[in-house]
């Protein structure tokens, strides 16, 4: 499976900005997604997940209500819109894809086999 980001860039703090996944080589509506990202010096983070089948979306506390994930199967491509971003969502932002089931949703970095190589967003005060 690879996976490709885009879309990330400068912003300044409270924009917005929108990433894109593109994916390949797994059957995309039937993989569980995920959005990640690490700042400089800390460990990867979960964002946000998609589920194949299973329809659903969870996101982490930090995030929720300020990002929104989407996915769209006929375009093989996963989405995560950024807004009020501030100066501490600076991080390189990655897509995951994940060989279990796609009925759940899934959080921890293990539980994902595929990573894209990731798409830096840079938030400016």
């Amino acid at each position: 499976v690879q996976l490709v980001e885009s879309g990330g860039g400068l912003v300044q703090a409270g924009g917005s900005v929108n990433l894109s996944c593109v994916a390949s080589g797994r059957t995309f509506s039937r993989t569980s997604l995920g959005w990640f990202r690490q700042a400089a010096g800390k460990e990867r983070e979960f964002l946000a997940s998609t589920s194949g089948r299973g329809g659903g979306t969870f996101y982490s506390v930090p995030v929720k209500g300020r990002f929104t994930v989407s996915r769209d199967n006929d375009k093989n491509t996963m989405y995560l819109q950024l807004s009020d971003l501030k100066v501490d969502d600076t991080a390189v932002y990655y897509c995951a894809a994940s060989a279990h089931s796609d009925y759940f949703i899934y959080t921890r970095t293990d539980e994902y086999d595929y990573w894209g190589e990731g798409t830096q967003v840079t938030v400016s005060s």
